[in-house]
């Protein structure tokens, strides 16, 4: 599936490997990235198509928000995806 902006993805390249983004804005083969912590709103990770795995489409207000261009808090993405790991990931203790 082609990553659009608002598509959550997952780094599987760098030092950031594993970890959930939003896209904020795709640049030819260039995707920006953010996730409220290491990666804010006011300055996205510039990264390659190919160094990202698309997780999922999401459709959440803050999905609506990013691709309306409607200003976007750290807070809100940190806690969407903290929401988006609890239901599709659970902790796997056992």
């Amino acid at each position: 599936m082609e990553i659009a902006k608002s598509n959550i993805v997952r780094s599987n390249a760098g030092r950031d490997k594993g970890k959930l983004f939003f896209v904020l804005a795709v640049e030819g083969e260039y995707l920006l990235l953010a996730d409220g912590k290491s990666r804010k709103v006011e300055a996205p990770k510039r990264k390659k198509r190919r160094h990202v795995l698309f997780v999922e489409d999401s459709d959440t207000r803050l999905a609506e928000k990013i691709k309306s261009d409607e200003k976007i808090t750290n807070s809100e993405l940190r806690r969407t995806l903290a929401v988006y790991r609890e239901e599709k990931i659970p902790d796997q203790e056992g």
